[in-house]
């Protein structure tokens, strides 16, 4: 026994043996069980966790970033009519994808069926649309052909939905900012004929977005400035509208410019550099300053749910060190008799260190591999509880994806098997040593 050293064949055999169920001591071997679950519940919960968390910020940055720009750069000074040059200045400087100019403003949308509801228009080209490949390809009724000359709307599946609308059927926009007249502005009332029903898989857009050609949306909200035509007389003032309108040259304006760029975490230098390639100010504003509450609340939410969750393993280590306690008293006569064939006291705390070890081991491993399966189909379990409820799980409208995405990442996982294991190991310190102390006269003297 003396020769077999540190961690033998004989300690390693000893350890399962004792971890073996007896019909002496079942009540042990049940409370194993039950911690070996526990570490395993622990940990697979929080592979899946940290996994969806994972999915669902890339996913809403890959949203976001897909439709909106790492920049927006806004006009100042003066009116933004010459926003093809800055957008062409831009699109020029190394690092950028490209630069789309755009026209924005909220509206109420209606159907023929009466329904409304609030929403965001946006203007873009059939070229501004061709660059933002999720929303080109993220059409599932109609089609882009032909956009800038259609003088129709593109519209969400969820509003499309809400609203009882399909391709053909005509939506109906109010905007509070419509003509001046002596009273002031009137509201500016105008239906458009639904061409396009895209669903990006997101509902802040799928359900509050009402896209329309660059030219429609800006004669629509305004955007533009008159300009007498070179050779013309003003037309005096009682003069028709048409009359008026012919006279003038409207000089189109562009609320602001999506900016992308191959890199989104060279924010500092690219900003620099666009800075330096305009002939006009305007005003950056990065991803990270637009969204920053929202990412930070993401940020906080994953390190609380892993904290809390982690409690779950804490938990189950305190069940190791129990559990080992009691395996102690079971086998303190075992101990004596060990004791007095020659065993150190090294060798007896590293008996029982290896059995709470086996524990921690065999649970870990055990919730690796549950946490690794339920991460890889969390989306098909979500819809077959959601299913067999009959409630709905994750809710889009509440989480902003239609689906629930989940992402494993390798080093997290790395950190959550080193922590258990850790835990495991902390946790089989104390019940060794009290093994190890057993003095074997008084172990025996009843027996």
């Amino acid at each position: 026994m003396r020769g077999g050293g540190a961690f033998s064949r004989f300690e390693f055999l000893l350890a399962g043996r004792y971890l073996m169920s007896r019909r002496t001591d079942r009540f042990v071997s049940v409370i194993t069980g039950l911690t070996l679950s526990g570490i395993a519940l622990g940990v697979a919960a929080l592979i899946v966790v940290t996994s969806v968390m994972n999915g669902f910020n890339a996913e809403i940055v890959s949203k976001l970033l897909g439709l909106n720009g790492h920049f927006a750069a806004y006009p100042i000074e003066s009116q933004f009519t010459d926003y093809d040059q800055a957008a062409n200045e831009i699109a020029g400087v190394p690092g950028v994808i490209a630069a789309i100019p755009y026209a924005e403003g909220q509206a109420l949308a209606s159907g023929p069926k009466s329904q409304s509801t609030g929403v965001v228009v946006r203007g873009l080209s059939a070229a501004s649309i061709a660059k933002l490949a999720l929303l080109d390809k993220g059409v599932v009724a109609g089609s882009w052909t032909g956009w800038d000359e259609t003088n129709g709307a593109a519209i969400g599946r969820r509003l499309a939905e809400k609203l009882k609308l399909g391709v053909g059927d005509p939506v109906t926009l109010l905007s509070p900012n419509g003509q001046e007249t002596p009273t002031g502005k009137t509201p500016q009332i105008r239906s458009f004929k639904v061409t396009a029903v895209f669903d990006l898989g997101m509902t802040e857009f799928d359900g509050f977005y009402v896209f329309l050609p660059l030219k429609p949306a800006q004669d629509y909200f305004n955007l533009f400035d008159r300009q007498l035509k070179a050779g013309v007389e003003p037309p005096p003032a009682d003069a028709d509208l048409e009359v008026k309108e012919a006279a003038y040259d409207r000089l189109y304006r562009a609320t602001a410019l999506e900016i992308f760029i191959t890199d989104p975490n060279a924010i500092g230098p690219m900003r620099d550099a666009i800075t330096l390639a305009l002939t006009r100010p305007l005003v950056l504003s990065d991803w990270q300053q637009q969204h920053e509450t929202f990412f930070e609340a993401l940020k906080s939410q994953g390190s609380v749910m892993f904290v809390i969750l982690s409690l779950i393993v804490v938990v189950a280590a305190f069940n190791i060190i129990s559990s080992l306690i009691m395996l102690v008293k079971d086998k303190g006569t075992d101990i004596a008799v060990l004791r007095s064939m020659g065993a150190t006291r090294g060798a007896i705390m590293r008996i029982f260190a290896l059995a709470g070890l086996a524990i921690g081991v065999g649970g870990t491993l055990l919730g690796l591999g549950i946490g690794l399966l339920l991460a890889a189909n969390a989306e098909p379990i979500r819809a077959f509880l959601s299913s067999l409820l009959g409630v709905t799980i994750f809710p889009p409208e509440i989480f902003y994806l239609s689906s629930l995405p989940s992402r494993t990442d390798l080093n997290e996982v790395l950190t959550i098997v080193g922590v258990a294991l850790t835990l495991s190991f902390l946790a089989t310190l104390y019940p060794a040593w009290r093994a190890a102390q057993y003095d074997p006269v008084e172990a025996l003297r009843y027996e």
